[in-house]
Order: C-alpha cells, then structure tokens, then sequence
C-alpha cells in the first residue's frame, strides 16, 4: 500500500505541486454556486452588502445598540459586528463543509494519483473569496460613513495567515474523521453555532463579568476577531505577543491535521 508522506515540508509542497488543479477547482466552485443564476458572481457583492444594510438598520435603528466605546455613531456597532462575522463565517463555511468532503468527492479516492489532501484547500478559497469580498463591502461602508480606513487595516494578513493555517489544520483532520464517523457533520453543525454565540461576535470581551473574560480567550477564534477589529475599526496596532503565540500554535496544528489525514487516508476506499 502507498505511503503518504505526512512531514511539514510536505504539506507546503504538496499544495504548491497541485496550485493549478487547486486554482481550476476552486474557481470551478465559485462559478458553480451561482450557475444559473440572472446575475452570476454580482450575488457574491450584493450578499454582504445587504446583510450589512440589515445589520446596520436594526442594531441601530430597532435595538439602538452600541458597542460600548462612547461613541454615539449609529452605524459603529453593525461594522464591529460585521468584522467580526467576516472571521467566522470564513471559519463557519470551511469547518461545516470539512467532513463530507471526501464523501461527496468519492469518486477520486480510488484515483491513486489524485491528491485528496487539496480537497480542503480548494474548499479554503472558495470561503476566502467570499470573505474578500465581504472585506471590500466592509471597507466601502467604512470609506464611505467615516472616510479613508485605518493604515493599521494593512496589518489583517498577519492576523488572517495563522487563521487560515488554523482552519486547515481542523478541515484536514475532520475531513478524515468525517469518512469513518458520519455523526461528525451533524455534531460539528452544532459546535460552529455554539461557537458563535461563545466569541465576542455579538458583543465586546468587556460585557462579560471580569471573573469569566479570561475563560473566553480559550476559545481560538476570540484572538482573531478582536484583533481584526482593532486593526480595522478602532484603528490600533494588533498584539505582536500574542500574534507570535498564535502563529506558532497554527503552524503546529497546521501540521497535525495534514499529518492525520495523510495516515488515515489508506483506509478511505475501504469504507467508502
């Protein structure tokens, strides 16, 4: 039986080996959600723009709610808010998706020269197009309700990297997992909307009881979100400590989920 090589060096070359069979399938999967459709990709701009204009209009409008800051803008909360969904609907759609990837893609388990381990990739930049394209709405209503955006706004890829290692490490190993234990779609459904409402998406890390605050960043996807804020919104330079903390700690779950799927994967044709 083949071996998979499963070494950190590996994973970097294996997606750079299949860059365009990732390019070709990943923009095959943009296109294909929105084939038939009257007006094509033009529903991946109007999606977030209209959920921002809902956002915008009852958290400011209906529930009058501030972010907590001082500031009596009527629009701070719904583009805090916003932010901070970009990040975890990238998460969201990945994670969900992860495991049944290989069982909707059955068809290639048996193709020996076919590389499985893009398959979450491909999935990955799929979800970052959307979630670009949710960051360009973002940025105009910002430009357009406040001015020019923060420079401190060019700091998000040193915030967005680690969480796409993060998200691929945790879409490799549930991609696997999902083949042996086809419970995990319907638990892992349930955890990301958990999550949702235990990262300070809805609300700032300061509104919890100060005793509980510190429980909250045991949650990965905390860190990313207020710092995505900080560098987009309120104009301040992220925590470089704690980006270095994270960074390593992606890379080594980067690395552990490539790795579980490449040891598990010989046994794929057999459930399959």
């Amino acid at each position: 039986m083949r071996n998979f090589p499963a070494t950190p060096i590996e994973m970097v070359a294996s997606l750079w080996r299949n860059r365009s069979l990732i390019h070709a399938s990943a923009k095959r999967e943009v296109l294909g959600r929105y084939r038939g459709a009257a007006m094509g990709l033009l529903w991946s701009f109007f999606n977030p723009v209209f959920m921002l204009v809902v956002y915008t209009f009852f958290f400011s409008v209906v529930f009058k709610a501030r972010w907590g800051t001082g500031s009596e803008s009527k629009t701070e909360f719904a583009l805090v808010l916003f932010a901070g969904l970009i990040m975890f609907n990238l998460f969201a759609e990945c994670i969900n998706r992860a495991p049944g990837l290989i069982l909707s893609n059955a068809n290639y388990v048996k193709k020996v020269v076919f590389p499985l381990e893009v398959l979450p990739f491909v999935g990955l930049l799929s979800a970052l197009f959307h979630g670009v394209i949710s960051l360009g709405v973002w940025l105009l209503a910002y430009l357009v309700l406040f001015g020019l955006p923060h420079a401190t706004a060019l700091y998000l890829p040193l915030i967005v990297l680690p969480f796409i290692l993060f998200i691929m490490g945790l879409s490799w190993a549930l991609a696997s997992l999902g083949v042996y234990l086809r419970d995990v779609a319907q638990f892992i459904g349930m955890v990301t909307t958990v999550l949702m409402f235990l990262t300070p998406i809805f609300y700032p890390v300061t509104a919890l009881p100060e005793a509980y605050r510190q429980l909250l960043y045991f949650n990965p996807l905390t860190p990313v979100i207020e710092q995505t804020r900080a560098v987009l919104y309120f104009g301040e330079s992220p925590d470089f400590a704690m980006l270095a903390v994270y960074w390593a700690a992606t890379l080594i779950i980067a690395w552990l989920g490539f790795a579980w799927f490449q040891k598990t994967r010989k046994g794929f044709a057999d459930v399959l």
